[in-house]
């Protein structure tokens, strides 16, 4: 039987909040800190995406995945709604995410 790790669905934003990356992973503070960085995606290097402004964790890394999916189909509105439920300020959350998770 294979054990399933857990994992994140996340979001990182521009400066100006005017656009959204959704992404999965298993480490989200070392995945936040490429973003950071510069060292994320092609499409978050381009659009200067480098904020972590909403992330939700699952205790199986496929849930994350199935979550991911549904939510780059939805329109911005329901993104922003889900964003501002968790983060209502949408502030860069990166300093309050830890190595350990």
């Amino acid at each position: 039987m294979k054990i399933s790790k857990g994992g994140y669905v996340y979001i990182v934003s521009n400066k100006n909040r005017t656009v959204y990356y959704i992404g999965v992973t298993g480490n989200l503070y070392t995945r936040a800190y490429q973003h950071k960085n510069g060292e994320g995606s092609t499409f978050t290097k381009k659009y200067n995406c480098t904020d972590l402004i909403y992330y939700q964790y699952f205790e199986r890394i496929e849930s994350a995945i199935e979550k991911e999916k549904q939510m780059k189909k939805w329109k911005r509105e329901w993104k922003e709604r889900e964003i501002k439920g968790f983060n209502p300020s949408m502030i860069d959350l990166f300093e309050t995410v830890s190595e350990m998770q």
